[in-house]
């Protein structure tokens, strides 16, 4: 439902419903017997799925299955977490105990299945040795290649150097 009401009661204005039972088992009526079904149980008239052919409903409290339904669409929310890019970045001149650090928060971060995004950034004179920029970043994804595959290959940005990993597929 999300946000939305159910239509219950007299908000129930189809022909014929379909009326569900505790027990499961299902009767096809008009909505007016439905209705006064539930009342004689002091209960109300709830449209479960008002697209069916005829409208699916069923008796019980509005109040509870509101609960249900909100309680039932949190829980989707929650298990519908967005991955996220997870940027680590190092200098031209971080020592192998750093990178290790680094290693270990991406490690973390693939644990969580983020997607991680290792930079490595070149100042002023380092620009002129690119290729021990590439070779130290290249080091770091064999290091976690037992955890992540390549998302996008070692990119040149301006200064920096980048790659994506992400967690391998089990």
């Amino acid at each position: 439902m999300s946000g939305r009401r159910p239509r219950a009661n007299e908000g129930i204005r189809v022909p014929k419903v379909l009326l569900v039972l505790d027990d499961g088992t299902t009767e096809e009526m008009t909505p007016e017997e439905a209705l006064e079904r539930a009342r004689s149980e002091e209960l109300d008239l709830i449209e479960v799925s008002p697209k069916a052919q005829p409208p699916v409903v069923k008796i019980g409290d509005l109040g509870r299955y509101m609960y249900q339904q909100k309680k039932k669409d949190q829980k989707q929310k929650a298990h519908s977490k967005q991955t996220e890019v997870k940027m680590l970045r190092f200098g031209f001149r971080t020592e192998r105990h750093d990178l290790e650090r680094i290693m270990d928060r991406a490690r973390e971060f693939i644990a969580e299945r983020h997607l991680v995004r290792l930079v490595v950034r070149l100042r002023g004179r380092e620009m002129t040795n690119k290729d021990y920029a590439k070779k130290k970043i290249l080091t770091l994804v064999q290091d976690l290649s037992d955890v992540t595959e390549v998302e996008q290959e070692i990119r040149s940005q301006g200064n920096q150097f980048n790659v994506v990993l992400r967690p391998k597929r089990q």
